[in-house]
């Protein structure tokens, strides 16, 4: 990633108005610390309760998912930057405190990834390049999240029905042609395209034979006193938002799983294929967004605090926008229309209870395919550090120890990140190995 004055500049002005927002309780990352702000504010739990509460809940998240993939892709991501100011901003006693250490923390993080990915190149057996291997199923796992979701609400027979229909499209579809320039839809984009338009009729289906029950979601204007207070902070959420759709633009942020990967290959190494898998992290990314409105919507409107990336929309505007003026003009414009239809919202997914329920399970089918995809492409980097010493099966037995020790005591380390945490532990060990003179580089 590019250490320049303005990525500076950028990502520490980022931190700091993002741990200020988590300090002044108008916007945090961590959907589940959401509902402790209000109790905090209203004076029903002390700052100190507070503070370890939310530091218990993100520092995990912060070891595992968000140091790992930084390493494995080269790029910062929220669980990185923004889990850790949700803490800053809690233990902090003063606003210009919280600011301060979290541009610090930024610019810390920006400069550490670099640094360490820097000296990862010169290392024999080569960490680096096999980490490129992690991404390598992300997409084609993501495009199967509506199969396992319909699973999980409407049955099997729906799920292989979907998936059969899924495949089929996925051998046709790439082979229909477009447009002057004849342009196709990818393979996983077809899988992607059937399964959520399956979700979506299967769910509006069950709605339509449950008429009566839609009549009891409606909760009238209960929260409105907890919408009234985001939309007063909206000029700092809208300032959030700018700041992390130019991080985007500037190619060194990825907002999720589901695009980083793609990203990482498109910004360094991808040669022509670059906008395709810009293209399609966006796109991956849009329907990863959708799925998160019930939760953050909800959660926003019964405790009054938003999310510092909104819906996740804003990514998607970095992502795709020429220049970083027009993203940070459009990261601004789209947490302001998130908040003021925030109300609107929440009523209308009232009005459709299975499609409510659906975002609850593509949530967890989203988590289910992109952590079996990442395991894979996981041991595709270590098999690829295994074939360049003279004993290929040590590296496969390093990352299955890591693997079984992490399952055996309770996963320390979640499932997400065990992959990228084995292959890093794989690659620094067999690195040392040889420093030690046990282990030989094939010839």
């Amino acid at each position: 990633m590019a250490i320049t004055a303005f990525n500076i500049l950028l990502v520490g002005i980022t931190c700091a108005l993002t741990a200020l927002l988590s300090n002044m309780g108008v916007a945090v990352f961590n959907d589940g610390v959401r509902p402790f702000v209000p109790e905090y504010l209203e004076g029903r739990m002390p700052r100190s309760e507070y503070a370890v509460a939310v530091f218990g809940m993100c520092i995990g998240f912060i070891a595992s998912v968000g140091i790992a993939n930084a390493l494995a892709t080269n790029l910062l991501n929220p669980w990185l930057l923004f889990l850790a100011t949700d803490i800053i901003g809690a233990f902090c006693p003063k606003k210009w405190l919280a600011a301060a250490v979290g541009a610090l923390w930024g610019i810390l993080c920006l400069v550490g990834i670099g640094g360490i990915n820097a000296a990862l190149t010169f290392l024999p057996i080569d960490l680096a390049g096999a980490l490129g291997q992690l991404g390598t199923y992300i997409v084609t796992g993501f495009a199967l999240f509506p199969v396992v979701a319909i699973v999980m609400q409407f049955g099997w027979k729906y799920g292989i029905a979907t998936a059969i229909i899924g495949i089929i499209f996925r051998v046709i579809g790439p082979m229909w042609k477009f447009g002057p320039t004849s342009a196709s839809i990818s393979a996983d984009a077809w899988q992607l395209l059937v399964g959520v338009v399956m979700l979506v009729i299967f769910a509006v289906h069950t709605d339509r034979k449950n008429k009566d029950k839609n009549a009891e979601a409606e909760q009238g204007n209960i929260f409105s006193e907890r919408v009234e207070r985001i939309r007063k902070n909206v000029p700092w959420l809208m300032a959030a938002g700018a700041c992390i759709a130019v991080m985007c633009n500037m190619h060194v942020f990825a907002g999720s799983t589901v695009s980083m990967f793609n990203l990482s290959d498109a910004y360094y190494g991808a040669g022509a294929d670059a906008q395709s898998l810009i293209q399609g992290a966006a796109v991956n990314e849009l329907f990863r967004g959708i799925s998160f409105i019930p939760l953050i919507a909800v959660t926003a409107i019964t405790t009054g605090v938003y999310g510092v990336a909104g819906f996740t929309f804003i990514y998607v505007a970095g992502y795709l926008s020429p220049n970083p003026i027009v993203a940070a003009l459009l990261g601004a414009a789209i947490i302001f229309v998130e908040v003021m239809f925030l109300g609107a919202i929440g009523k209308g997914l009232g009005h459709f209870p299975s499609l409510r329920d659906a975002a609850d399970n593509i949530r967890s089918a989203i988590g289910t395919t992109v952590e079996f995809a990442l395991l894979f492409g996981s041991l595709n980097a270590v098999i690829v550090m295994g074939t360049s010493i003279t004993n290929p099966a040590l590296a496969f037995a390093i990352a299955a120890a890591i693997y079984f020790i992490n399952e055996a005591t309770g996963r320390k380390i979640m499932r997400m990140a065990i992959g990228p945490v084995f292959a890093i532990g794989v690659g620094v060990i067999l690195n040392i190995l040889y420093v030690l003179g046990l282990v030989a580089l094939a010839a």
